[in-house]
């Protein structure tokens, strides 16, 4: 890091408070519960403890390819009991079997079933060994009907939607705040080789990622020009939980996050961040709506993500911050500290030790996309361990 990669920044919040800032914000404001299909509802945190609609298995099928058998064998074989269809009536005396497959019904009486590899058929009798009770999903062994499976706050993983679905669920009630993303710049391009005077949208792509790993739902993802009226109209009708604008966050002449918030009566809760990369970060919120703004540099904007906006979505919906690292490791090579500002440095972890790997300037992503996390490296540090901040 060359001297002038941190530096000082009249009025900017300090990098931990910002972040606790974020933090507290979430927490207050939370995150609407919705009932959302099964599809939809991953990445959520269920608001309610989940309970089984039916129990599982919810019939007593067979575990096996074989026959269902009651009493002492040999067993007369007297049908076939295929999966998905109806047992019809079905009812097994002592010493009869029926050809079973893998998750059909057992007919009432079936004391256990008999694999095919362990049973010999002749002249439509089954002889074997058939233990009593190996074999049989019983109804309701794994779980009773109405019994609670999850507790309020689980997240929603694919797990957690498969155990849904299995206990009759088609919808969950989750808290999962939804996002839209607006990339400003007149001089972006989103695909191709960029031109003269043209850089290719390298945040576009990014923050996505970082939203979902938050533990949030995007919506849409618009690319805008530098124009007020463009912003203004964007904000207004974003319709979601959280907006991140991204590219208008500082205080150059196209920057005008500011200024519609301001006309919008937004409150201000985060406004600079003394911290490099990532300074020209803002936090704001109004009715009901929090505003991200990040710096339109690609690292610095991971920088700033991780920041505000993922504990932020973290709070919202009332999980832990994925972000933070408990304790801290040494830190190793040269990493220098700036008197006013937080600086992030992007390492990799080795024996223990944190090494940089380079390439951190604002607007290049390479030492990121090499890290596993950032060194947070405080303002005065005179060297020793260090905090570290989880990559996506």
């Amino acid at each position: 890091m060359d001297g002038s990669a941190c530096g000082g920044h009249r009025g900017a919040v300090p990098w931990g408070a910002a972040r606790e800032r974020a933090r507290l914000l979430g927490e207050e404001l939370g995150s609407p519960v919705r009932e959302l299909p099964l599809g939809r509802a991953l990445g959520g945190v269920l608001s309610g403890d989940l309970r089984a609609l039916v129990g599982s298995p919810a019939f007593d099928a067979s575990a096996m390819d074989g026959f269902a058998v009651a009493g002492p064998g040999p067993w007369k074989l007297v049908g076939t009991q295929l999966a998905g269809v109806p047992v019809a009536g079905l009812c097994l005396g002592s010493g009869e079997a029926v050809e079973i497959a893998t998750g059909a019904r057992a007919p009432k009486g079936t004391e256990a079933v008999l694999p095919y590899e362990l049973a010999d058929v002749v002249d439509g009798w089954v002889h074997g060994e058939a233990l009593p009770g190996r074999h049989v999903r019983w109804s309701g062994e794994e779980t009773a009907p109405g019994e609670t499976v999850l507790a309020e706050g689980t997240e929603v993983t694919p797990a957690v939607l498969g155990l849904a679905a299995s206990l009759g669920h088609d919808q969950l009630e989750v808290r999962l705040p939804t996002v839209s993303v607006l990339v400003t710049g007149d001089e972006i391009a989103t695909a191709g080789l960029p031109g003269e005077g043209v850089v290719r949208d390298a945040i576009g792509p990014l923050v996505p990622g970082v939203i979902a790993w938050a533990g949030a739902h995007l919506e849409r993802v618009r690319v805008l020009g530098d124009g007020y009226a463009d912003l203004r109209e964007a904000l207004a009708t974003a319709g979601t939980d959280v907006v991140v604008v991204c590219g208008s966050s500082s205080k150059g002449p196209a920057d005008h996050l500011r200024g519609v918030l301001r006309e919008a009566g937004a409150r201000t809760v985060v406004d600079g961040v003394a911290c490099r990369p990532g300074h020209p970060q803002l936090l704001a919120h109004a009715d009901g709506t929090v505003f991200v703004g990040l710096p339109g540099n690609p690292n610095a904007a991971l920088v700033a993500s991780l920041t505000l906006l993922v504990p932020l979505l973290g709070a919202m919906s009332g999980r832990p911050d994925p972000a933070s690292v408990p304790g801290t490791v040494p830190l190793a090579g040269e990493v220098r500290s700036r008197p006013d500002d937080t600086c992030l440095v992007a390492v990799r972890l080795r024996e223990g030790r944190a090494e940089p790997v380079g390439h951190d300037r604002p607007g290049s992503l390479r030492g990121a996309a090499l890290a596993e996390a950032y060194a947070v490296v405080p303002p005065g540090w005179s060297g020793g361990e260090g905090e570290l901040l989880r990559l996506p």
